[in-house]
């Protein structure tokens, strides 16, 4: 009940009881005892409507003070509520350690789960009217759109998705080069350094290729390899310096033949069969990419040696390919591998 409304129906009611009593039953007045002492005389229509005054007074009080206590209990409600929308909103954007207080015991059901699960946004949701929840979902929906977007306020790991995705944006925006991701690689995320290091060995010189090989990938040692006496950004660098490289990899027999494949286009026989020789010492695997290699520049008698001292199940692809040829059969090796 609102207590406006309730003041002026208690005031009418009294003011219409006072004038029917005072009309209609007594004009007099009575002196009162109260405990030994004598109050000034009053009349009967004051007297009677004196307790429901002092019963308005009290009502007015009780309900104050529930008012009071449910206005307490709603700003609980409310501060939870606040704090849910934190805890969604940092679910969303993926932050880890989550932990709030609640108050209220339905809330703070709701928070134990939040603070230890993640949430994903399938599609785009918009129309949201809390504006702490559309301005999350906003950020995310231009960073899945290729957007870039000031994280710095949020307070997000480097690891976090979301910072990964942005500063892959930025790069790709040319908001930062290779250079920049590479040379302050601790800032970044290390998918996005492998990414710039790749990049950066289209062009890059030996010195630089060096410097950050340890963002070696098969994507950027294959750019390298394709660079190696190329009319296109040209790549003067060593067998010692390729070796060091491809051990960095955990490479199989295919990658080691394509990588040969790659090296016919420009490297000097000489050399490639050299490298390839020092490959096989130092990996099993490598040995048909040197296989590759001698049958491709017609090398035959040194392939036959290797095949003629390996086990029965071994090189099989290589043994077809000699056998071919023993019956005149020419095809190119790049078929059967």
């Amino acid at each position: 009940m609102y207590i406006k409304r309730y003041t002026i129906a208690v005031s009418l009611f009294v003011i219409l009881l006072g004038w029917y009593v005072y009309t209609f039953v007594t004009q007099q007045s009575i002196a009162v005892d109260f405990f030994g002492i004598v109050l000034p005389s009053l009349p009967v229509a004051v007297l009677v409507v004196l307790p429901v005054i002092l019963l308005y007074i009290a009502s007015v009080l009780h309900m104050s003070f529930y008012s009071l206590v449910g206005t307490l209990n709603l700003r609980k409600y409310e501060k939870d509520y606040e704090k849910l929308i934190s805890s969604i909103s940092d679910a969303l954007l993926g932050k880890k350690n989550r932990h709030y207080e609640f108050k209220t015991q339905r809330y703070k059901q709701l928070g134990k789960v939040l603070d230890n699960i993640s949430i994903y946004t399938n599609a785009q949701i918009t129309e949201i009217d809390d504006e702490k929840l559309s301005s999350t979902l906003d950020i995310i929906n231009k960073i899945k759109n290729g957007d870039v977007v000031d994280l710095k306020k949020l307070g997000l790991q480097s690891d976090n998705e979301l910072v990964i995705l942005n500063d892959r944006n930025r790069y790709n925006a040319k908001d930062i080069s290779a250079e920049d991701v590479l040379g302050k690689s601790a800032k970044y995320p290390k998918e996005l350094c492998i990414k710039a290091y790749t990049d950066l060995s289209k062009t890059a010189s030996a010195g630089s290729i060096e410097k950050y090989k340890e963002f070696m990938s098969k994507d950027s040692l294959l750019n390298i390899l394709s660079r190696i006496n190329a009319d296109k950004d040209p790549l003067d660098i060593t067998n010692e310096s390729l070796i060091q490289l491809f051990s960095l990899l955990d490479l199989q027999e295919k990658d080691f033949i394509e990588a040969s494949h790659i090296l016919s286009k420009n490297m000097v026989p000489e050399q490639r069969i050299r490298l390839f020789e020092l490959l096989s010492d130092k990996s099993e695997e490598a040995m048909g990419g040197y296989l590759y290699t001698l049958y491709d520049l017609e090398m035959l008698s040194p392939a036959d040696e290797i095949l003629d001292n390996s086990q029965p199940d071994e090189y099989m692809y290589f043994k077809a390919y000699r056998a071919l040829k023993e019956c005149n059969k020419n095809y190119d090796i790049s078929l059967f591998v």
